[in-house]
């Protein structure tokens, strides 16, 4: 990585050629060890091993090891190289999304998480850091196909040894057609967003910030950093994401494996627990009586009403008639209370106490003394009467049960629920039957934490565990013996391949599949909309409380706006260590950003965290009235006709069929116009139909807002989070009076 500097052909097509030669021996170096990896792993799976758990432990230590690493460069492959530091030592560092050394053991290329590379994203012209030259290199299918340079030490630059070209990297970037996903900016992150990325991962971060600022990037490059950073506390737990819809987890989902990362689980708070979807959505008043913590307390309340204590109760089991008396109910109920076990775990002692009450009478009246107690269980086993009155007085209950009972039966509500008022009790009831809602999620996941598992279950599971551990100690003996730790492979991934099974469940999918996973570290992406009672079920799986937090207090879906971050993170504050704000939108044209701020202010929300645009365009904001009392037709063929016109302006702008398009409308319409213009959701589109709260985190080349008016009657957020989408043109189609920011 050393280079003498001597003088070069100064034009653009020479420097071009010349950082060829270096991308593509980077690609080679990067091939050969793909190659090596993926014949290390076929080589290590077709290998004779002495057929013992412990030896076969061992073959797939080997076979996982070399195949997570070759995965991991085959995620990398795009845009290896982007990036180049000319220091005043004369010396050249490359960097990249990963770090590869040459056959001689020589660094070659950066990572840019490496502190190594920091000072590519941090320095400045007032601090160069002893760097002369930043260039930032545009590759395309392993093509260098441009570079932009920044003169930072105009004294050593003007020696003559360098040659500078470009105009800036971040504007072309700004500037380019979207394709329905996001892209990492690991190329062109700014020093304020490198500064918050490489923050260590000690408690809570909020990264606070307007529409187009790039809170969500940031996090999910800090993601990517901790993960390298802080590897032994992370790769045995993982990272989870939460994102606002599944919009957009489709629309990040490649941004994380594209540096090299797989240890991550992504969900919304509908999809947070495994086997439970929630497609139902409450209103405004019923989800913020769902958030209260009181619903702690209401959950135990209910789970404590299956634990009874019955009056004294005749049971007749085969020839023998016995008495379950009301006092020996409650002591084996106080005994299964104090094992701190939870509701359907702890049955199983509370059952055998009060069976082994009925063996003592039955073995009593029994002509046989001699015979065992454990005898006399097979008879009470084999009894429904006894089964039953047993179970009535410590009912197992699955969550869904217990939810669905609180909704559907009022005087349940109110016998479990006296903290809330008749009023609020009776916007809760719904039919039998009825869509698990987003806000039904962390109450279900808290009865669940106190139900546990139902005891049909529980022998299974514990045998389950038990072999578990056994699995986990031999793994943990093979990656010692062979020195692979501290790598993506783990004892418990190794684990689960044990029995000669090849294919290796991901930490991804063992995580989400397990309602008790813990994480080393959890994003949450517009967290401004989450509740407390939601934060509560985070903060149970992050035992070290580390979480990156990102939003905007001013896009909160709700009338009342929190007045600060640490009043709306509810039981989460305490966690908190910072917040960061940024200030500068990179998405929208200023046109557009004033306009909307603008309107804000208008409808008397100003904006508490104002934002300033990086950029502005000529013609970026369009308004198109309805005819005066348009019918649905009317309607359909102006949207049609809008949408015609910025279809065009997108293949002029971009090339024919490149960029995208929303349209965006209030919840209650977005499946009429998917059905009148044959359009759904998908961002995998040029075209597509999303409400606001789909659009959230996301961004497209042209919006098309239909009723913009409908928006502002939703939610005075819900309008500024619509016109604050598009990258390049936002249009606004009305058939009403709009506001007179708007006009």
């Amino acid at each position: 990585m050393n280079e003498s500097r001597q003088p070069v052909n100064n034009s653009r097509e020479a420097e071009i050629a010349r950082e060829q030669v270096f991308v593509d021996s980077a690609y080679s170096v990067l091939e050969k060890l793909r190659v090596l990896y993926r014949e290390n792993q076929r080589s290590a799976e077709a290998s004779a091993w002495r057929n013992t758990p412990q030896a076969l432990t061992e073959r797939d230590a080997f076979a996982a090891h070399w195949g997570d690493e070759a995965s991991r460069l085959e995620n990398v492959g795009d845009r290896l190289v982007f990036g180049r530091l000319d220091t005043v030592d004369a010396k050249t560092i490359y960097i990249g999304r990963i770090g590869l050394r040459t056959e001689a053991g020589d660094q070659m290329l950066v990572d840019w998480r490496a502190p190594a590379s920091r000072s590519f994203y941090q320095a400045t012209g007032a601090n160069p850091q002893g760097v002369v030259r930043r260039r930032h290199i545009q590759t395309r299918l392993q093509k260098v196909v441009g570079i932009e340079d920044e003169v930072l030490d105009t004294q050593e630059a003007s020696s003559g040894k360098l040659v500078f070209q470009g105009e800036g990297a971040l504007m072309e970037a700004l500037t380019k057609a979207r394709d329905g996903h996001m892209s990492d900016i690991v190329a062109t992150i700014q020093a304020e967003q490198d500064e918050i990325i490489r923050r260590d991962g000690d408690g809570l971060l909020v990264i606070q910030g307007g529409p187009g600022t790039g809170k969500t990037a940031v996090a999910l490059h800090r993601a990517a950093f901790l993960l390298y950073a802080e590897r032994a506390r992370l790769e045995n737990s993982g990272v989870l994401i939460i994102g606002p819809s599944p919009v957009f987890l489709n629309y990040i989902d490649k941004v994380l494996p594209s540096l090299g990362e797989t240890g991550v689980v992504s969900a919304t708070m509908a999809t947070l627990l495994p086997g439970v979807k929630a497609h139902g959505r409450d209103s405004e008043a019923v989800r913020e009586i769902k958030g209260r913590l009181d619903w702690l307390q209401i959950c135990e309340n209910a789970v404590r009403s299956f634990e009874r204590v019955p009056d004294d109760t005749d049971l007749n089991i085969a020839s023998y008639r016995v008495k379950l008396f009301s006092e020996d109910v409650r002591v084996a109920r106080n005994n299964a209370r104090r094992s701190g076990l939870p509701h359907n775990e702890a049955w199983e002692g509370f059952a055998l106490e009060l069976m082994g009450k009925l063996a003592v009478q039955m073995h009593q009246q029994s002509q046989s003394m001699g015979e065992d107690l454990e005898w006399y269980h097979d008879y009470i086993r084999g009894s429904l009467p006894a089964q039953r009155a047993i179970n009535l007085a410590w009912l197992p209950m699955s969550g869904i049960q217990v939810l669905e009972k609180l909704f559907v039966n009022p005087q349940f509500l109110a016998e479990c629920a006296p903290m809330l008022t008749d009023a609020e009790r009776k916007l809760l009831w719904r039919p039998r039957g009825s869509a698990l809602t987003e806000s039904d999620v962390p109450i279900l996941d808290e009865l669940e934490e106190l139900l546990g598992t139902l005891p049909a279950r529980t022998s299974s599971a514990r045998d389950r565990a038990h072999a578990r551990e056994q699995e986990l100690a031999r793994a943990g003996e093979a990656i010692a013996s062979m020195e692979l730790g501290g790598g993506i492979v783990s004892a418990s991934m190794l684990a689960s391949r044990a029995n000669a099974q090849v294919e290796v469940e991901s930490l991804a999918q063992r995580a989400s599949n397990d309602r008790q996973w813990t994480y080393g570290h959890i994003i949450v992406d517009e967290a401004q909309e989450l509740n407390p009672l939601a934060w509560h079920s985070l903060l149970r799986r992050c035992p070290a409380r580390s979480f990156t937090v990102t939003g905007d207090l001013d896009q909160r879906s709700t009338t009342a706006r929190p007045r600060s971050w640490k009043e709306l993170l509810g039981p989460a504050a305490r966690a908190l260590v910072g917040e960061e704000v940024l200030r500068i939108s990179y998405r929208t044209p200023a046109t557009v950003l004033n306009r909307a701020n603008a309107l804000m202010d208008e409808l008397g929300y100003p904006a508490a965290f104002p934002v300033v645009a990086a950029r502005d365009l000529e013609n970026c904001y369009a308004l198109t009235f309805l005819p005066e009392n348009a019918s649905a037709t009317e309607a359909l063929e102006t949207v049609k006709t809008v949408l015609t016109s910025e279809a065009k302006y997108l293949d002029d702008f971009a090339g024919a069929g490149n960029g995208r398009i929303a349209v965006i409308t209030s919840s209650e319409k977005t499946s009429y116009w998917q059905q009148q213009l044959g359009l759904n959701s998908s961002l995998e589109e040029r075209v597509c139909v999303i409400s606001v709260i789909q659009s959230k985190g996301l961004e497209f080349d042209s919006v098309i807002v239909v009723e913009p008016t409908e928006l502002i009657a939703q939610n005075p957020g819900d309008i500024y989070v619509a016109m604050t989408r598009p990258t390049q043109r936002l249009h606004l189609i009305s058939g009403t009076e709009l506001p007179a920011a708007l006009n």
